[in-house]
């Protein structure tokens, strides 16, 4: 059955950016969530090390600056930055008076150290943080009367009026069939596209459906060259995409090969401390140069007690394997973690397309430049959110204001028997992303991966003009987007910066120029 939901504002997006910005927008809104599984299926829910605020006597704003903006290679906006950082003790004050109950030392925060920072500044809950901070912003979401969720919908498309976004074409998969979502303010909290890569620490919800649509739209989409890899994932058969928390680097874990030799002292003087970047490259060429299918982190060393009291989840997930990290080093390889890229937005989350807005992974606000900090990202999503919600705030909404659109239409479609086209296109597409679009690039690898996604893209808009809709179409058509995004951005940059090395252009410019693609006019 298909029919049209009047909001003033729809969130495509159940994250913690998307669940923040419900809460800090009017209680006098009329507000969509639209989740495409469960609530907690979604990055957020599984982030573990923290989020970065400082909070100690011995850090200042500056400090935090300047660790995000030389992270960031030259690519971080000034401004952006600043404004996250100040605002970043009282999105943790929020956070706490929501009901998150963070690690404690001292009755004051627990606060560990990641790569890239200079002070110990990230403020956690165990090994668990995104956890504890979804089911809090949960719990709270649901005492919420002009909050109303829909789980297990998939945003098909955007809709605009001349230059104004009006909507959405939602897939309901438990009827399966489309709605049409109207409202006065749509905001984008789809989260990142790490999913069009094979191997990826992020859940099967990564698959950049909020960057393919916004770019279908009209939208700028900036610097999608630059995908952070995780250096740590764990490396194990029966593991699909558990990722093993800097903190553990952090707090002293050393990276080894299977004969103990630390090879991190070979690559950069800040060793396991390095940024991601650096740490991720020097597993990648660790591995390629010795044909090793893994490298190990270790952090044995330290008292059994305290690894289980600080690290629970990561010590109860690796033991279900069969790894005690308390006895033996943990495996572990580079995978998909964070797109540094995404929509082009202002501090409000406003983009090019009126009444449209992005935050969160799904946003490109500059923050993280070429390369992101780690545990920025739960705090971008804090930040943002809610400076997004005050701008929606401070306007005055046109109440029950009529909108014309068109309804969905498939009349023309057919049931498709052919579901293993759609699985095998998924499955080739994110090897050749991995193998030629990965951690190390080369004008050649680019091309031939170019060659390739363009003609998956045909395949996969032919299959989407002829058959019914569904899940995983939807999901391949967006990954392929995204593919072609990455890629094309990729070929625009003639050097290495920050996540992007390319072999052909192995030096840093000087100067310093954001990648900018937007679709053509149809």
């Amino acid at each position: 059955m298909f029919k049209n939901t009047n909001f003033d504002v729809l969130i495509i997006g159940s994250g913690t950016a998307g669940l923040m910005n419900a809460l800090a927008l009017s209680t006098d809104l009329k507000i969509a969530i639209i989740s495409k599984n469960n609530l907690n299926d979604g990055c957020s829910y599984f982030a573990q090390g923290g989020i970065s605020a400082v909070l100690d006597k011995n850090d200042n704003f500056q400090n935090h600056i300047d660790d995000t903006l030389k992270t960031a290679a030259g690519l971080g906006d000034k401004k952006a930055v600043r404004f996250m950082v100040e605002n970043a003790p009282s999105a943790i004050t929020d956070l706490k008076n929501y009901g998150v109950e963070f690690s404690q030392k001292n009755n004051f925060y627990h606060l560990t150290k990641e790569g890239g920072h200079s002070q110990r500044r990230v403020v956690h809950k165990d090994d668990k943080t995104g956890e504890a901070v979804q089911n809090t912003l949960i719990k709270q979401i649901k005492k919420c009367k002009n909050i109303t969720i829909f789980e297990d919908h998939i945003a098909i498309d955007l809709i605009k009026n001349d230059t104004t976004a009006i909507g959405a074409y939602i897939f309901n998969k438990n009827d399966n069939c489309v709605d049409t979502f109207l409202a006065t303010h749509i905001i984008l909290a789809t989260g990142g596209s790490s999913k069009v890569y094979l191997y990826t620490s992020n859940p099967d919800t990564s698959t950049g459906c909020g960057i393919a649509m916004a770019y279908r739209l009209g939208c700028e989409i900036e610097n999608m060259e630059f995908t952070q890899f995780h250096p740590t994932c764990l490396y194990h058969k029966n593991a699909k995409s558990f990722l093993i928390s800097e903190s553990l680097r952090g707090e002293g874990a050393k990276l080894k090969l299977a004969d103990g030799f630390e090879f991190m002292g070979n690559y950069d003087e800040k060793k396991e401390l390095a940024p991601r970047d650096i740490v991720a490259r020097a597993i990648d060429n660790e591995m390629k140069t010795k044909g090793l299918d893994c490298v190990y982190l270790d952090i044995s060393f330290k008292n059994e007690t305290w690894i289980k009291q600080h690290f629970p989840k990561i010590f109860k997930t690796c033991l279900s394997f069969g790894i005690d990290i308390c006895k033996e080093p943990i495996p572990v390889v580079p995978a998909a973690h964070y797109s540094c890229g995404g929509v082009k937005t202002n501090l409000n989350g406003e983009t090019n397309i009126k009444n449209l807005y992005a935050i969160g992974e799904v946003a490109c606000t500059g923050v993280h430049g070429a390369n992101r900090l780690a545990s920025n990202s739960l705090l971008e999503c804090l930040v943002f959110a809610k400076s997004c919600a005050n701008k929606i705030n401070n306007k005055k909404l046109k109440k029950n204001n009529p909108i014309n659109c068109a309804i969905w239409d498939d009349s023309r479609v057919k049931t498709s028997y052919e579901k293993v086209v759609v699985s095998h296109l998924w499955d080739e597409l994110r090897l050749i992303m991995w193998n030629f679009v990965g951690i190390v690039r080369s004008n050649k690898r680019l091309n031939y991966a170019d060659k390739k996604i363009k003609q998956i893209q045909i395949e996969v808009d032919e299959y989407y003009r002829d058959y019914y809709i569904s899940n995983d179409l939807i999901e391949l058509r967006n990954l392929t987007q995204v593919a072609k995004l990455i890629i094309e951005s990729a070929k625009l940059r003639h050097e290495s910066r920050g996540l992007h090395f390319n072999l052909d252009f192995p030096n840093k410019q000087s100067s310093t120029v954001n990648t900018l693609l937007k679709a053509p006019k149809k």
